[in-house]
């Protein structure tokens, strides 16, 4: 099986060697980041399966950059925090942190988290053979999409690309992101071809039954989320 990876986010040394020790003798692979910017670049380029985040870095701060992971990851995130205030937990569960953890703490309760993270990720991503959104639905094993009862007949890249977006759904994903996981990343063609097929969804869902699911996000690229006309 393959190790877990960890991106840690947190400056200071001490506390951020002692994570990793811990951690590999868990058997986790581990990697390190001791400020805002280096370890939001570390989780968008790394592909990290968690990420342990602390609140107060350097660079950016920790609720800064998990809200910056959260336009587009949806990684498990715990957070860190010195600050046992009610505001400070509140406002990193509201910018998607998965849970948090005070310091000092007791590292099997730490792990115990990580585990607990890493389990309700795993089962997320397992029960993607049927994605619903609204009235959508999407089925991976029979390769259907249909809304309501309707069937939607749709081509195998526009299948990709709709179950990608529903994947993710309410997150923004960017053009060479959805490029990258749709058409792979040795595609040498065509870069527009991301707006070409998301005008084929559009046409076939959106606009035959009168709803808005496809969003442009300005500077960004697209979001599938259920908004009624």
């Amino acid at each position: 099986m393959m190790k877990k990876h960890i991106l840690i986010i947190e400056d200071e040394v001490k506390i951020s060697r002692f994570l990793q020790l811990e951690l590999e003798y868990e058997g986790y692979m581990v990697t390190q980041a001791f400020d805002g910017r280096e370890g939001l670049e570390k989780a968008l380029n790394s592909d990290p399966d968690m990420i342990i985040l602390d609140i107060m870095l350097p660079g950016l701060n920790g609720i800064e950059v998990c809200r910056r992971i959260r336009r587009e990851s949806s990684v498990p995130i715990i957070m860190l925090t010195a600050k046992d205030t009610t505001m400070d937990i509140v406002m990193g569960l509201d910018m998607g942190a998965n849970d948090y953890v005070t310091k000092p703490f007791a590292i099997e309760v730490l792990l115990a988290r990580i585990r607990v993270a890493l389990k309700n990720n795993h089962d997320n991503v397992l029960d993607t053979k049927v994605i619903t959104l609204n009235n959508l639905s999407l089925n991976d094993e029979q390769h259907t999409v249909k809304f309501n009862n309707d069937i939607i007949d749709l081509t195998k890249t526009e299948f990709d690309l709709l179950k990608y977006l529903m994947i993710n759904k309410n997150i923004a994903l960017s053009r060479d992101q959805i490029l990258n996981e749709v058409w792979g990343y040795d595609y040498t063609g065509d870069t527009n071809i991301v707006d070409v097929y998301i005008r084929y969804l559009r046409a076939k869902i959106d606009s035959h039954y009168n709803v808005k699911y496809i969003h442009t996000i300005r500077g960004i690229g697209y979001m599938i989320k259920y908004e009624e006309e």
